[in-house]
């Protein structure tokens, strides 16, 4: 592990402000910061650059970048200031912040949820009594940029189709109407289907099935439900339907992949 400069200081928040708050003017400071809108709107400005933030919209500040921030209704944000960056997290922020410009970047409501719970239990390691502090806070920060770059989309058509997105995650018992889906998003099926490829480089329906997986790995290996419950419980009504669906995707049945993982420990 690289080691620590003395430098290296971390400090984290959640914030809230009315619609007529605003930054004096601009100001800049040596630490990286992270915000996150949690809930209403903001505009976000840097010399040059305006822009309006919704919820689940994420600003990536490099340090010692003249910036300001200003309310549009009441808004509340998670705030990450890392002064003195450790060289292990130099590559993750290289790549949220292309060209050393502020990085900006969109989570779903599904991811936003996901990381504000992240953003929260960072908080309390930072308040909590550590006998390894720096590199908790390291392994922390190194967790959350990871689910920022691994989980981030770019603009606001994407953002969008993830919306779409979100729905399939949330509802993998039923099947994906494409139309129903399109209607949502706001466009025709066919610019549906062309912006979700875009976005996931897989289809609807592809998507869906890539869920279902992710949730009957996440039900075997976390819970004690039954095969039974489970395929049901990701869109199959019927076991056999489930277990070689299950055996097709991973070349052994549930059960055998539910026993494998035990096993390896």
């Amino acid at each position: 592990m690289d080691a620590i400069s003395d430098d290296f200081r971390v400090k984290g928040f959640i914030g809230t402000g009315n619609e007529d708050w605003a930054d004096e003017g601009f100001h800049q400071h040596p630490s990286l910061e992270i915000t996150i809108i949690l809930e209403g709107k903001g505009l976000y400005e840097r010399h040059g650059y305006k822009e309006l933030l919704e919820i689940g919209e994420v600003v990536i500040v490099p340090p010692d970048q003249p910036h300001r921030y200003e309310g549009k209704q009441y808004s509340r944000f998670g705030v990450i200031h890392v002064e003195g960056v450790p060289q292990r997290l130099q590559s993750l922020l290289e790549r949220l912040t292309p060209g050393g410009n502020t990085g900006r970047i969109a989570l779903s409501r599904l991811d936003k949820e996901r990381f504000e719970r992240l953003f929260r239990e960072w908080l309390r390691t930072l308040a909590s009594h550590l006998k390894e502090r720096e590199r908790s806070w390291i392994a922390w920060l190194e967790v959350m940029m990871l689910f920022l770059l691994e989980h981030s989309r770019t603009s606001r058509q994407a953002l969008t189709i993830t919306k779409a997105a979100d729905y399939i995650r949330e509802n993998l018992q039923q099947g994906v109407q494409i139309s129903d889906l399109a209607e949502m998003a706001g466009l025709t099926e066919s610019a549906f289907r062309r912006n979700f490829e875009q976005t996931f480089q897989m289809g609807p329906k592809q998507y869906q099935h890539r869920c279902r997986m992710e949730e009957s790995k996440w039900l075997l290996s976390a819970s004690g439900k039954e095969i039974h419950e489970i395929a049901e419980q990701v869109g199959f009504n019927r076991i056999h339907s489930f277990s070689q669906w299950f055996k097709k995707k991973e070349g052994i049945s549930p059960s055998e992949w539910r026993n494998m993982q035990r096993n390896n420990y």
